[in-house]
């Protein structure tokens, strides 16, 4: 029954009927709280009779107001009125695309122009996870300004199933005989896989894409018989007429698009709707610009067919001289070329499209191993992972991404893992301009899948003209097979130790020896192993002398099946800097590493840390400001570059570059660990206990926190540091904890004898920190003890790297 006008829905207030139809009867609304105009959609009160199909109702418009993109109706709000749920969306002024329909076919260049949009809305729905189910020229919609726009994502699949009703192809329906279950879409526009009852996933969109996108082309439906269960059977079996028709020639591109689009395996359609919209733009742009008479000949007068000649061989002569670049007129009409403006890149977190979160390590591998692949390119600077992943799940523009990353292009994609097969989708985007340049899908089996990695990465590189080099292009081309089961247990290791907890890195270890019991010649395994072993003795999970030889042992086990593998290159240049204090070898590491692969943000943030312990502190901000350009939103290494500048007593910077590092994350420990260290060392009491106070609790000792607020509010701020000294020295007697740490607090609460026996301790233990003596200021008040230069002497360096005069910055 039609509502009349004033009835209020909440905070929506009907100011006249739209329309109706099976998803029930939409209103004009308007919204008092805001004042604006908008649609309410009223769903029929069965909906709210089966409590199940009510929750999926509002988990999938949830899902749906998540859709952010211009071609896709935004959703505000949901609701319930007199027990029938409504749907609140912005209101549209224009005409549905079957009311545009009913004047005829569109041209080709309208046609593509109405499919572009939709297929860009699509793709964006269907990198998050969204399948329409039924799309139908009845949920399209233009508005006036021509603009077109997807209707009801997330409500399909909800309609009540319909019985056949003889014509009634426009009706969602069950197929007969299917043990299924239901399966929702309508008639003439389902994909095969619909009308059999099978689980239809983004591809069965792209077959009623097909559909829709024949009758924008031929003014006729694909797929239409005199019965509902004759038109299921056609979408079987049968293929639709040709779309061009007698006086209505179609570019051969697009009619190659519509076959495909509604090939009947779903595996040889186009694979994803971003693939659509870019085959589209090309075949409208490849397509003859002149319009054809009936003889098939252009309609051009002698006259200007000579005039057409005349101003071809002008463009031809002006295209010579470009080639040969005559008198730098190619640099002076071109000075900043299209792909050759792309020196930086950003590969974006890739989508999971294969329907489970637990497949979540396999896509963020797979992100991983892209980013690896275009980084052994030496012209390319790629932005490292630490940096993007902070755009996982994110509604952020390309533009201001790439802003943000000070890139040229960025790489979005999705990955599609069935079994064991794999397919990634991906395309290259110019990021100032938001300008689509490539796109591909490529599918292979499991066991190619660093094939497939390494030809994305090929193409990319020859579709931004990127130089590469005789090695880079063989080591690119090289073919590269794994076992299905080590590829796994990798990633999961690597996931895992991504997390950086004790737990999580144990997990991580038990992956990667998995990976190396199924091929134990897996060198990146072995460098997974590596680095999480140098991860629990560098965060002090475990005792330095314990895990740090294993760390070493893997990197080189690493190096032996791979001499070029910069992570395990990196890796042991790590070892035998922080824990075998060989500081030139370790250098050696760090600069091969740097020539492998200069992309590489890890080996110049712990290249950085060398030069700082050896007192070159103006190479060392060098080194760090190239690790924070790969990778500038690493949180650790934008807490490190205040570190480096604490090291080198420029303390009013380290303090400033440790908030901008609690900017992006407030509860980055780290960060507010060294932004006390920096306040202690320039007496600023008030706030070196705001941070202690922070770390503390972050640490998930509330009441250790709270112990400490009683004495500091009654006894200062040194009082505070002696009682923390007291929780390690009793925490030493039950485990392992970090004699450089105590040995610090103890100097800053004046107990010279005390800081230096832990110091003692620490340089025994082989402390991956204990190097830092030389420059840490907490220790200023130590140098002068003739212990001191003995401590030096122990972890290997000079009296002169200590002197607080060479730590200077220019």
């Amino acid at each position: 029954m039609t509502l009349p006008a004033g009835t209020r829905l909440g905070p929506y207030e009907l100011l006249a009927p739209l329309g109706a139809g099976g998803m029930g009867e939409v209103y004009r609304a308007r919204d008092t709280r805001l004042g604006r105009e908008v649609a309410v959609k009223i769903l029929p009160a069965s909906f709210s009779a089966d409590s199940d199909r009510l929750r999926r109702f509002e988990q999938e418009a949830r899902a749906a107001s998540a859709l952010n993109h211009p071609n896709i109706l935004t959703i505000h709000d949901v609701g319930s009125h007199a027990g029938s749920p409504f749907v609140v969306s912005e209101l549209l002024e224009g005409e549905t695309l079957r009311q545009v329909l009913a004047g005829g076919a569109l041209s080709a260049r309208k046609t593509v122009e109405y499919a572009v949009q939709i297929a860009q809305g699509l793709a964006a729905a269907h990198e998050k996870g969204i399948v329409h189910r039924d799309l139908k020229p009845e949920n399209l919609f233009v508005t006036k300004d021509g603009r077109a726009k997807i209707l009801d994502f997330g409500l399909a699949k909800l309609a009540a199933p319909r019985a056949e009703k003889g014509e009634g192809t426009e009706e969602p329906t069950l197929p007969l005989g299917s043990e299924s279950g239901i399966v929702f879409g309508t008639v003439g526009y389902m994909s095969p896989e619909q009308v059999r009852g099978q689980p239809a996933d983004h591809r069965s969109d792209i077959f009623s894409f097909g559909a829709v996108l024949y009758e924008m082309l031929a003014g006729r439906r694909a797929f239409r018989r005199d019965s509902g269960v004759e038109t299921m059977s056609a979408i079987l079996k049968e293929e639709p007429p040709e779309v061009s028709g007698p006086g209505s020639p179609i570019p051969p591109g697009l009619e190659r698009i519509v076959r495909r689009c509604l090939e009947k395996s779903a595996g040889e359609r186009f694979q994803s709707a971003r693939d659509i919209a870019f085959a589209l733009e090309e075949a409208l742009s490849v397509s003859a610009p002149f319009v054809t008479g009936a003889a098939g000949r252009p309609l051009l007068s002698r006259r200007t067919r000579r005039a057409a000649w005349l101003v071809a061989g002008v463009l031809l002569l002006a295209l010579g001289l470009v080639a040969v670049d005559a008198g730098g007129i190619r640099s002076r009409l071109f000075p900043v070329g299209g792909a050759a403006r792309i020196q930086s890149i950003a590969v974006l977190p890739l989508e999971n499209l294969s329907g489970s979160r637990e497949q979540d390590f396999f896509t963020d591998g797979m992100t991983e191993a892209l980013i690896a692949d275009l980084a052994r390119i030496r012209a390319l600077r790629v932005i490292s992972r630490t940096s993007v992943m902070r755009y996982k799940g994110a509604r952020r523009s390309l533009p201001e991404i790439a802003r943000e990353l000070g890139v040229d292009a960025v790489v979005e994609g999705s990955v599609m893992r069935s079994g064991n097969r794999v397919r990634i989708t991906a395309q290259l985007i110019h990021a100032r301009s938001d300008r689509h340049l490539w796109a591909e899908s490529y599918e292979r089996e499991l066991r190619d899948v660093l094939d497939l990695q390494s030809e994305v990465a090929r193409a990319i590189a020859h579709e931004i003209e990127v130089q590469l080099t005789p090695a880079e292009r063989a080591d690119l081309a090289k073919p590269r097979r794994v076992d299905p089961e080590a590829y796994e247990a990798y990633l999961k290791g690597r996931y895992y130790w991504n997390k950086r907890s004790p737990e999580a890195i144990q997990a991580g270890i038990e992956h990667f020896e998995r990976a190396i019991e199924r091929d134990p010649a897996y060198a990146v395994a072995y460098a997974g192993l590596a680095d999480s072993y140098s991860v629990l003795g560098s965060y002090g999970f475990s005792p330095p002398a314990e895990v740090m030889p294993k760390a070493k042992a893997a990197a080189q086990k690493a190096l032996e099946l791979d001499a070029n593998l910069t992570e395990a290159r990196v890796s042991l240049a790590y070892v035998i800097h922080r824990y075998d204090r060989d500081y030139l070898s370790a250098e050696r590491g760090f600069r091969r590493a740097i020539e492998l692969n200069p992309s590489y943000a890890t080996t110049h943030h712990w290249y950085a840390l060398l030069l700082a312990m050896l007192g070159r502190h103006a190479e060392a901000m060098a080194e760090i400001e190239k690790a924070r350009a790969l990778d500038p939103l690493s949180l650790i290494i934008n807490t490190n570059v205040g570190w480096l500048s604490y090291y080198a007593r420029a303390y009013g910077r380290a303090i400033e570059q440790y908030q901008k590092a609690l900017e992006m994350d407030l509860r980055f420990g780290g960060a507010v660990w060294k932004l006390r260290q920096a306040y202690e060392v320039t007496q600023r009491y008030p706030e070196a206990f705001a941070e202690l106070e922070k770390g503390t609790e972050l640490w998930g000792a509330k009441e250790l926190a709270a112990e400490f607020r009683r004495i500091y509010e009654k006894s200062g701020y040194p009082a505070v540091l002696r009682r923390w000294v007291e929780t390690y020295e009793e925490s030493a007697k039950t485990g392992y904890v970090n004699s450089y740490d105590v040995a610090r607090l103890y100097a800053n609460v004046g107990e010279k004898d005390r800081a230096f026996v832990w110091l003692d301790r620490a340089c025994e233990e082989r402390s991956v920190e204990v190097g830092f003596v030389a420059v840490e200021p907490a220790f200023d008040s130590l140098r002068s003890d003739s212990r001191h230069a003995r401590l030096l002497q122990c972890v290997g360096l000079s009296p002169e790297t200590s002197r607080p005069e060479s730590a200077s910055l220019p």
